[in-house]
């Protein structure tokens, strides 16, 4: 990942949306946020809390509040990531047009963030995990594999049950159980190498 330690310096390097990040950024900043680059990408906040970071994907450009859903919504153009979700909705643009006729909207959810903010506002805890019929076979049978996978995080829990889950046959999320053992015997995530 290129590193760059600012927003001009990050612009300057965009490929991919270069007209429509300068256009966001300057409403963003007409709003009174302070940027920085963090997680390699431009984000905004508001003393010290962050509310919203752009992410230059393929087809589109988004804006990302990271408690979107706990934003009032009206013109309902926030989306969430994924189906695994729970706070973060993005507003998607694909062209400076997109930018302009969303300004408004962009400002009203900037205000409605920080009002979140200013509240304490949090995202509540994720529903307890299920796991996947053949995780819970393992877990009752084998107590040290249960005393590893319950000391994961429960975002390391939820990312093994999601990957596990995620084959439509019980043979293969049971082979995927057995790759992954070892990892989460040794309290790694799915990701951790």
């Amino acid at each position: 990942m290129e590193h760059y330690p600012d927003v001009d310096t990050y612009l300057e390097h965009a490929e991919g949306w270069p007209d429509e990040i300068a256009e966001l950024r300057s409403i963003l900043l007409d709003c009174g946020l302070d940027e920085e680059i963090k997680w390699g990408k431009p984000c905004y906040s508001d003393d010290g809390r962050n509310l919203a970071i752009m992410q230059e994907m393929k087809n589109f450009l988004a804006l990302m509040f990271f408690k979107g859903a706990l934003l009032d919504d009206p013109d309902e153009v926030l989306q969430a990531q994924g189906p695994n979700s729970r706070s973060a909705r993005r507003i998607e643009f694909t062209s400076v047009d997109d930018v302009n006729r969303l300004a408004d909207t962009v400002r009203r959810l900037v205000a409605a963030a920080i009002d979140v903010e200013d509240a304490g506002i949090e995202v509540g805890p994720p529903p307890a995990l299920e796991p996947v019929e053949e995780l819970q076979e393992r877990l009752d049978r084998d107590p040290e594999f249960r005393a590893a996978f319950d000391a994961l995080t429960p975002g390391r829990q939820r990312e093994y049950n999601l990957y596990f889950s995620d084959a439509k046959q019980a043979t293969t999320r049971r082979s995927r159980i057995d790759k992954y053992a070892p990892k989460i015997l040794d309290g790694k995530g799915f990701r951790d190498r």
